[in-house]
């Protein structure tokens, strides 16, 4: 059952599929250091409010289904998330100073995809059956405000 976040304003439901790897996607995920890297993620995740549904770590990169709330963007998660994992990771492991002398233990960058149980064609659908029909002008985009 698709559960919803509420607030004092907001009921919602953003669910975001994220990936990062590695730096040089070296395998250093494993033993010790994964396990520690599992419980960084949760502890930032439970201190930002994101609820994690599902996560697996590679040994060379880390996959997280997270439930956002609605006042924190997905680059602002990852952000937080590969930062404080990074820098603590490299302090408590002598092995990952030695790898990464630059201190830098991600690659740059991440995927992320939304995450629903409703299509962009039933959205339409909805949209369409609401009454009067917003259709963009021939061979173009509009904004509600045109």
């Amino acid at each position: 059952m698709n559960s919803y976040r509420k607030t004092a304003h907001s009921i919602y439901s953003l669910k975001c599929h994220i990936v990062w790897i590695s730096k040089y996607r070296k395998p250093i995920l494993s033993g010790e250091i994964g396990l520690r890297l599992r419980e960084l993620i949760r502890q930032s995740c439970a201190t930002l409010d994101v609820y994690i549904e599902s996560g697996h770590i590679a040994s060379d990169h880390m996959h997280l289904l997270v439930s956002m709330p609605l006042n924190l963007a997905v680059s602002e998660l990852v952000q937080r998330l590969k930062g404080r994992s990074s820098r603590l990771l490299m302090d408590e492991f002598a092995e990952l100073k030695r790898q990464y002398w630059g201190r830098h233990l991600w690659a740059r960058g991440h995927f992320a995809a939304s995450s629903g149980n409703v299509t962009d064609e039933i959205i339409k659908q909805y949209i369409e059956a609401q009454g009067e029909n917003f259709l963009p002008p021939e061979g173009g985009n509009f904004s509600i405000g045109d």
